[in-house]
């Protein structure tokens, strides 16, 4: 049951009805809360209310949900799957313990592997509410999560990509020119994906066999997929097409996916349809997912949660798929949400360690739109510091500037850029390629070579009249 939570400063009592608005009111400030009218009205009610979730114990979070058992499927999930085994060693704390807990050496990386199945994702959103920047970033790069199918990611030391070679006529030339780009600059291990302009089943099948042919063609170890809404995705299974990944955006309630047009037995129907597929090489982790703070808001189906809260309940849903990816779009959905550069920052690096706490392989599109307070400067900062928390992958596109999307993100050169100032590597199996194509030097620390590979430069004779 639900009870108001107290704390009185000075002569004066602040009182939260419920966990919800305490969770709300403690969160930092975001302009998509302020827009919900659930934000705190001061500097002092904010601190005042992250005061009182750091007393809140661990499980109320398993007696009072934030949006109705009977009237939501993720709730349902949320409760349901919970794992009471694994949260027996945390059991006894309160959130401020918990903060305390997992920065501290006792909390390892093996131990938070043991006990993430016993985490909700309503504690790790209210433990990240009382944390600072630098705590976020200890924490996660102390989680360590991997997945595979062509090559393995998210291995400690290692930064992968997404190759985002998306074009605003789905030009199939021009497309292939920008893989040809982002492959040069080592980028693509994550996943060649592609957001397609016309959205259908027989475009999503055209872009399949396109990258399934640059892939076999110079047997690159990495996967493909077409972001298409996850039925197109099961049509084109059933016609035969070349489907590595299973991609779909997703949000913390079930209304929000709804409005998606799906929900988790739709996942499930996909998940089987693809795995029966067998084009795994070294594992079978076929799920890709999108999410990003504010999605709830817009479907008017955050139930009056903050949009922090919505976000982390999405990861309840991709840690029920396994997924091989799963990515927080940070900045795509405008100001309205995430004002600028600051606080972008702060939820790229809260969704981040929330996704990994709770164990999922974690990367995030350090990205803004063009009327956000924010500019490149700015990802180059988070960028930074997510590549020092440990993140799975970010996007790489040619010039920063998707020309499909309209949005600004994180270029080719930004990542070998993180690379190369961290040590980070990419995936070990796309790494021996490099290698191998002589795209990367060996021995090089992430050296690229200065010419075009030889079967590179055969195929672009045979389209391009010769190379100068």
């Amino acid at each position: 049951m639900s009870h108001t939570y107290r704390y009185i400063l000075g002569s004066h009592t602040y009182q939260f009805k419920d966990l919800a608005e305490l969770m709300a009111k403690a969160t930092p400030q975001r302009s998509g809360d302020r827009l919900a009218g659930v934000i705190a009205q001061s500097a002092e009610e904010r601190a005042v209310a992250q005061l009182t979730l750091a007393d809140v114990t661990l499980k109320t979070f398993l007696n009072e949900a934030l949006v109705p058992y009977e009237e939501d499927e993720v709730t349902r999930l949320i409760m349901d799957e919970h794992d009471s085994v694994a949260f027996a060693p945390i059991a006894h704390l309160t959130v401020g313990d918990f903060r305390n807990w997992l920065l501290s050496d006792y909390a390892t990386s093996e131990v938070l592997a043991q006990i993430r199945q016993g985490i909700t994702p309503e504690m790790a959103a209210a433990v990240s509410k009382i944390m600072r920047n630098q705590d976020l970033i200890l924490v996660a790069k102390k989680c360590h999560v991997s997945s595979a199918f062509r090559n393995t990611i998210g291995l400690p030391g290692h930064l992968s990509t997404r190759l985002q070679p998306n074009h605003p006529t789905d030009d199939v030339n021009g497309i292939a020119a920008s893989i040809l780009d982002g492959l040069l600059y080592g980028n693509g291990d994550a996943v060649i994906g592609i957001n397609p302009a016309t959205d259908n089943v027989a475009q999503a099948i055209k872009l399949m066999h396109l990258m399934n042919d640059v892939i076999q063609k110079y047997a690159i170890p990495t996967q493909s997929c077409v972001l298409t809404h996850v039925t197109n995705t099961i049509e084109c299974i059933e016609a035969g097409a070349p489907v590595d990944l299973v991609f779909q955006s997703i949000g913390g309630t079930e209304a929000t996916n709804s409005s998606f047009g799906f929900n988790l037995a739709t996942l499930a129907e996909a998940q089987d349809a693809a795995q029966s597929l067998k084009r795994g090489t070294v594992g079978n982790n076929l799920m890709y997912f999108e999410t990003g703070q504010g999605s709830s808001l817009s479907a008017n189906a955050h139930h009056g949660l903050d949009q922090q809260t919505c976000e982390v309940r999405a990861y309840a849903v991709a840690r029920k798929f396994n997924p091989l990816l799963v990515n927080t779009v940070v900045g795509f959905i405008g100001p309205e949400y995430l004002f600028d550069g600051k606080e972008i920052t702060r939820a790229g690096l809260e969704d981040h360690f929330c996704g990994k706490l709770l164990g999922l392989p974690m990367g995030c599109d350090v990205c803004y739109t063009n009327h956000a307070e924010a500019d490149q400067n700015d990802m180059d900062n988070l960028l930074t510091l997510l590549g020092v928390a440990g993140c799975a992958f970010v996007m790489g596109i040619p010039g920063s500037d998707d020309i499909m999307l309209n949005y600004q993100t994180t270029s080719f050169h930004d990542a070998l850029y993180v690379r190369r100032v961290l040590g980070s590597r990419p995936a070990p199996e796309f790494e021996d390629w490099l290698h191998k194509m002589e795209i990367m030097r060996s021995g090089g620390k992430h050296v690229l070579s200065d010419a075009i590979p030889a079967p590179f430069a055969r195929s672009l004779k045979s389209v391009g009249g010769g190379l100068r």
